[in-house]
């Protein structure tokens, strides 16, 4: 099967930033009073906003905050720590090679757009996609397919001809539902949630030409 596209998440796939997120979920909690002792309070690979409605009834927190403003309120208090925040090693090379294969390059996240450019802006990755595709583009988040499929026809590609990168178990089951080869990028101790993808590595630089051929 011939891969066209390679699609990419970006919290936890392109970047290093699970600490981050896992401090600024635990900031906004501790203002509401909730010392959730984690962490990583949140559930990777599903957007800011799903995770706040799982949160509030986890800890039975009464508030007069909406998902909505507790989620701005974590992505800005993730913005203050973008500094920390790095680009998984070996990502340049890899996209270096997609570009040369003559493969497009997109990016789906369950960001907001407003957070996504200012994280492409601030890290400097907002010339290296030739698609991005946000969660304001989509009805329902990860583990439902649909972002991969709008992001798919955004390409001009079929989605069997998609490669998906993700880390999360709800990212490689959006990708598969969503009719795509998926590619998880992970480390040992959550081997098991993803092991529906089709390949398991530990970083990009095993991520080569001839392996995306041969899925």
């Amino acid at each position: 099967m011939k891969i066209s596209a390679v699609i990419f998440d970006l919290n936890g796939t392109v970047l290093e930033d699970e600490d981050e997120y896992g401090k600024a979920f635990n900031k906004v909690l501790k203002n509401l009073g909730v010392d959730s002792k984690a962490e990583y309070p949140h559930e990777k690979g599903i957007g800011v906003k799903e995770n706040w409605n799982r949160l509030l009834k986890k800890y039975g927190i009464h508030t007069d905050k909406t998902p909505d403003i507790l989620t701005k309120e974590t992505q800005d208090a993730y913005l203050e720590e973008i500094d920390s925040v790095t680009i998984r090693s070996g990502f340049d090379d890899f996209i270096e090679k997609l570009k040369d294969s003559g493969l497009q390059i997109a990016l789906a996240t369950s960001n907001t757009w407003e957070q996504t450019d200012k994280i492409l802006d601030t890290i400097d990755l907002q010339d290296v996609f030739d698609v991005v595709t946000t969660r304001d583009e989509v009805i329902y988040s990860k583990p439902d397919p649909d972002i991969f499929m709008v992001t798919a026809d955004k390409l001009g590609v079929e989605r069997y001809e998609c490669l998906v990168l993700e880390d999360s178990s709800a990212g490689v089951e959006a990708a598969k539902r969503a009719g795509m080869k998926v590619i998880a990028i992970s480390s040992d101790d959550d081997l098991e949630e993803i092991s529906k993808a089709d390949l398991t590595v530990e970083n990009f630089s095993e991520v080569t030409p001839q392996v995306i051929d041969q899925l």
